[in-house]
């Protein structure tokens, strides 16, 4: 077996942790506590861990730090904790140990951290436990030696043993993370239990369960493969991965760094075939995306070939050089304006949730400015799970849509607009930046700033705005498993054309589907069948969609509050309209532009009449129709009390920071229905 330099001092103590490592899997065999299904190599390794039980209780084993770590008694019982220095879900968890240790070691508990990755080198493991605040000691396993002889498969996997070697509990810590997963409260603590059971004296009453975290490689000598890194999967990785998988970008490890590569091929190829990787949910049967992420099957076969043969590098020197992607603006020029979020960094904590927050900032426009293209840059990508900024114009200002300005997803580029298209940003504007945090284990701070590039408006031939189909009056019933909620747009303008839409739900969203309906014909122009809200992605049209032939944009989001739901927080609660995850939404956003006619369009003109005259212009029959559908279904989802207006207590918190102010025109903190009928009518594009 190949050994690595830099891990050569940790092999003075292998045949110790093989000692250790098979006596416990033969215990435990011994118990009736079977780990896999017992095999001829598995029992040959039995028999040698009975010839070495006695070295448990007297090799001396030491930490990273040539710390000895005591043995233990017979009263006493031990938690080997297999983590990874890199791994998502092993950061999120270390945390939750070091609180088990510093409750269980006095009661008689020993904790034991295992290295098992190959990238994980004896300063990463310091690092790790020294930014961490982990007070238990850490071992490197350097030939996998002990991860291979208790069969265990992936960071964030744990076991408790008993003096003599027996493993009465496997698997993972609780329900709180996994992979794509952050739960904002534990439901099932299995290690807990298992240790209050022990210390009891009692037998768990599970002994194990599905581990989770991230898939181990197993080292092996590379066999002869056509295809090695450097001459096939280096360009692969380059192009559908490096874009997020880069230092100081969210994924997390650098697909461009050899010492790293070999430790994440298991998971690479486990990703790519659970379709977590590259981020895309869009059915392929459905629509064309220009934004679009897959990988060709048979690069993905490349891909396999080279994880089966050992991750071979093949010839070093002639390994590609990473691509040069642009790591700050990536738009047509540097931008016109930058604006920041407040100028005190937003503090994440280490674990748990982060409720959505919002932040108004004035960006001091005294003239209205035409937005070509726009990009938000997180300050800690580490943590920004997404991000919206929305314009909130000044109250009375006749304004285009509800506002909505640009987003930010991991690896989705900055919204550019094509030529002669622009969006309107009025004078005297605030921008709210709507900001989803994820916390990674290690608490930190942010401060997120969006960048703007402007044109003329004089080169403005195309306005795009934004329009909305909500449903807040739903209730989803506990336990169900897919239930949907059907809405629409309220009104398709004449001449305009739909550039893209952006689904959005929460930890209960099961799917969405997009359709469009014309003499009650519908065609399905997106479908998302397996909805998920780790990626709030942007569907961009490939080319966009003429809205005069379509009567009707019809949306269906499907709901799964069922215990089948690995996301859901509470199946066996009622699930109503929320801003939090663990409440629910039923939105989808549609970038739409109309061509401008001179200036009779909405926003453009001479800005003080637009300012001192708060009437619209001359209605049709069915736009106050429709202005008045539109009311009348607002103040059915808000207006608890029934007094036919809404109240800044009755908004919810969506609508208080994105609309409120321009739908109260009197600013007397209540919305009425002429109030929604007025805004409505002013804000149709002409």
């Amino acid at each position: 077996m190949h050994i690595d330099p830099q891990q050569h001092s940790f092999h003075r103590h292998t045949l110790a942790w093989v000692a250790v490592s098979l006596l416990l899997m033969a215990s435990s065999l011994a118990h009736g506590q079977t780990i896999r299904d017992a095999d001829p190599v598995l029992a040959a390794e039995t028999a040698l861990a009975n010839l070495l039980a006695v070295s448990f209780q007297t090799v001396p084993l030491v930490d990273v730090y040539e710390r000895p770590i005591p043995t233990i008694d017979g009263q006493q019982w031990r938690v080997v904790a297999f983590l990874g220095c890199e791994c998502p879900v092993a950061r999120l968890y270390a945390k939750r140990l070091q609180e088990l240790a510093t409750e269980y070691g006095p009661k008689g508990v020993q904790w034991i951290g295992v290295m098992s990755n190959l990238h994980d080198s004896e300063e990463d493991i310091k690092k790790f436990t020294t930014t961490l605040g982990l007070e238990f000691p850490f071992v490197k396993d350097a030939d996998q030696q002990l991860a291979r002889s208790v069969r265990a498969t992936r960071t964030a996997e744990v076991l408790v043993v008993d003096a003599q070697g027996t493993i009465v509990y496997r698997g993972r810590i609780d329900d709180q993370y996994a992979p794509g997963i952050k739960r904002s409260q534990r439901s099932r603590e299995e290690l807990k239990d298992a240790l209050d059971a022990v210390l009891s004296g009692k037998s768990p009453n599970v002994h194990t369960t599905e581990p989770v975290g991230c898939l181990l490689t197993w080292d092996k000598e590379p066999e002869t493969t056509s295809a090695t890194y450097s001459n096939t999967v280096a360009n692969i990785l380059y192009q559908h991965c490096y874009e997020c998988h880069r230092a100081g970008e969210i994924g997390p490890f650098d697909i461009s760094d050899t010492k790293e590569i070999k430790g994440w091929a298991s998971m690479i190829l486990e990703v790519i075939d659970d379709g977590r990787m590259p981020p895309w949910h869009a059915d392929p049967a459905h629509g064309s995306f220009k934004n679009a992420r897959s990988i060709p099957k048979e690069e993905i076969e490349t891909i396999r070939e080279w994880v089966r043969a050992g991750a071979p590098l093949g010839d070093v020197d002639a390994i590609p050089k990473p691509p040069q992607l642009i790591s700050g603006w990536r738009m047509e020029q540097e931008p016109d304006l930058v604006v920041s979020m407040p100028s005190t960094p937003y503090r994440i904590p280490a674990t748990g949730s982060v409720d959505y927050q919002y932040f108004v900032v004035d960006p001091h426009l005294t003239e209205d400015r035409w937005v070509s293209s726009a990009q938000v840059i997180p300050g800690n990508a580490a943590v920004v799970h997404h991000a919206i900024v929305f314009i909130r114009p000044p109250d009375g200002t006749a304004f285009s849509g509800i506002g909505w300005l640009t987003a930010y997803v991991p690896g989705q580029v900055a919204t550019r607009f094509p030529t002669g298209y622009a969006r309107l940003l009025p004078a005297g504007s605030k921008l709210v930046f709507q900001m989803h945090y994820t916390p990674n284990g290690e608490e930190t701070t942010d401060l997120s700033k969006i960048g703007l590039c402007f044109i003329d408006e004089s080169k403005v031939t195309k306005e795009v705005f934004t329009l909305i189909a909500i449903d807040q009056d739903f209730e989803i019933p506990p336990n169900a498993p897919n239930h949907q909620v059907v809405t629409s747009v309220p009104e398709l303008p004449v001449g305009s054309e739909l550039l893209a839409v952006s689904p959005h739900m929460h930890w209960r969203g099961k799917s969405f589907e997009l359709r469009s309906v014309r003499n009650d014909v519908s065609n399905v122009l997106l479908r998302v069948p397996r909805y998920d809200f780790n990626w709030q992605h942007t569907y961009e049209f490939a080319s966009a969609l003429d809205l005069n032939d379509i009567d009707q944009l019809e949306v269906t989001a499907s709901f799964d509050n069922s215990a089948d739901n690995p996301f859901n927080p509470a199946p066996d609660e009622y699930v109503m309209w929320g801003d939090q995850t663990w409440e629910e939404m039923a939105v989808a956003f549609f970038e739409v532009a109309k061509t401008r006619s001179g200036e009779t369009s909405l926003g453009v003109g001479n800005r003080d009449s637009r300012l001192t005259s708060t009437q619209p212009a001359p209605a049709t029959a069915d736009e106050q129709a429709a202005a008045e559908k539109f009311a009348d279904r607002f103040l059915k989802q808000l207006d608890r009390d029934r007094d036919n207006c809404v109240s800044w207590d009755e908004a919810t918190t969506v609508v208080k920071e994105r609309s409120f102010y321009s739908f109260d025109q009197d600013a007397d903190r209540k919305i009425t229905r002429e109030e929604l009928i007025l805004t409505f009518l002013l804000r149709r594009p002409r």
